[in-house]
């Protein structure tokens, strides 16, 4: 069973929930947050990256930094740019890209949980990526950036949701990059009551997005388990932010790969070699995406080609059946000779959002050839969590992204 709860919420007021909204804090390098709050006081993102408040000498994470992240949280609220809420509620978090609309549950998930494997992991995480937001979340004692989870369909609480889209919203505005932003509060005790209730019958819930900050979360609540022995259980540290979604609304893009050089082959050698695990179609200069699972698109010296998986490459095994799978071990491994596309600086991963023009874009200026993927399915990345296994580095891309600093949850 999951224990997903409402939570009394720090979020901004209506009026200045637009200016507040950042997109994710790992999305930006240093020049970039920087040049991000440069005219936006209230960005959120200033506290998620305070390193933007000092001059270049201030290392990213001194600890200087840290407290500042802490001091300017303190700051909004005591400004009343931030509210807390006095009673624990779930919210409803709607996002709209291109006319499609996207609605979660704001809520907070179980560490225990997590530890035990009932919200279940995709990809492994990095000690030195988790280090920056333990000491985050720690000293502000606040998560700021919800952690994107998945689940199965649940029409009961698809009833709740559409009854709550009918009230007003607590914030609603469309961002700079067009993406629109809907919030509702769901304060109902019998709606709470049945939220809680339907998801204590649900045996599964993934991550869909933000491994990294589930598990920095996780590892701030443990630690302040030590440091309070006599804790109950019920303690807000023993519970992350999350966004809810179910499997229907999810939209997955591709992560597409461009390589810098063909390893020392030739292109008609390349080709050849290619040709081996996969039929090879020259298309010509017109771009084109995959149109079904086991396709690849291959952009080489201004021509496309479309790549089919030969059935002797092909798997039922949940990691080594997907098609991120098959180019690493039949094109980027075996010839290309990127055996670890995570730390081989020969490779570069481009998400789907930029579109086949960045990767055109790419091969003129600094790479060779590019691959343009079928997105991976939510069913497969549940089948991966559930077989427990792991999926390549890269696998999704999920659009449109979860903004920070709408909904907090202190600790």
């Amino acid at each position: 069973m999951a224990i997903i709860n409402p939570f009394p919420c720090i979020k901004p007021t209506k009026e200045l929930a637009s200016k507040v909204a950042a997109l994710p804090y790992d999305v930006y390098n240093r020049k970039e947050a920087c040049e991000a709050v440069k005219d936006n006081t209230y960005s959120f993102l200033r506290i998620d990256r305070a390193e933007t408040q000092f001059d270049d000498s201030v290392d990213t994470y001194d600890e200087r930094v840290y407290a500042k992240a802490k001091e300017l949280l303190e700051n909004m609220k005591a400004e009343g740019i931030y509210v807390k809420e006095e009673h624990p509620c779930y919210y409803v978090y709607e996002l709209t890209m291109d006319g499609r609309v996207q609605t979660g549950i704001v809520a907070c998930a179980s560490i225990d949980d997590y530890v035990n494997n009932v919200i279940k992991k995709h990809e492994n995480t990095r000690e030195e990526k988790e280090l920056d937001r333990i000491r985050h979340v720690d000293t502000c004692s606040a998560q700021t950036g919800p952690i994107f989870l998945a689940y199965r369909r649940n029409e009961r609480i698809n009833e709740v949701i559409g009854r709550v889209k009918k009230q007003e919203p607590i914030f609603s505005f469309t961002a700079e990059d067009e993406i629109g932003h809907v919030g509702y509060r769901i304060d109902n005790s019998e709606d709470i009551r049945m939220i809680q209730e339907e998801f204590s019958g649900i045996q599964e819930i993934y991550i869909a997005d933000g491994h990294h900050r589930a598990a920095s979360a996780v590892k701030v609540g443990l630690k302040r388990r030590q440091e309070n022995p006599g804790y109950t259980g019920d303690e807000e540290f023993n519970f992350f932010l999350s966004v809810l979604f179910q499997e229907q609304e999810l939209m997955i893009m591709p992560y597409n790969r461009v390589v810098k050089d063909l390893n020392g082959f030739t292109e008609e050698e390349f080709l050849e070699e290619v040709a081996k695990t996969f039929e090879v179609k020259k298309i010509g200069n017109r771009a084109f995406e995959p149109e079904r699972k086991e396709k690849i698109a291959m952009y080489m010296d201004g021509i496309w080609y479309e790549l089919t998986a030969r059935a002797e490459i092909l798997s039922r095994d949940a990691v080594e059946g997907l098609d991120v799978s098959l180019l690493q071990n039949n094109v980027l491994g075996r010839i290309l000779g990127i055996a670890d596309p995570r730390t081989d600086k020969r490779i570069d991963f481009i998400g789907g959002i930029r579109g086949l023009k960045e990767l055109e874009r790419r091969c003129r200026e600094d790479m060779k050839v590019a691959f343009a993927m079928y997105p991976t399915s939510i069913q497969e990345l549940f089948a991966v969590a559930d077989a427990g296994q792991l999926m390549p580095p890269k696998s999704t891309w999920f659009e449109p992204k979860l903004r920070s600093g709408l909904f907090i949850h202190e600790i």
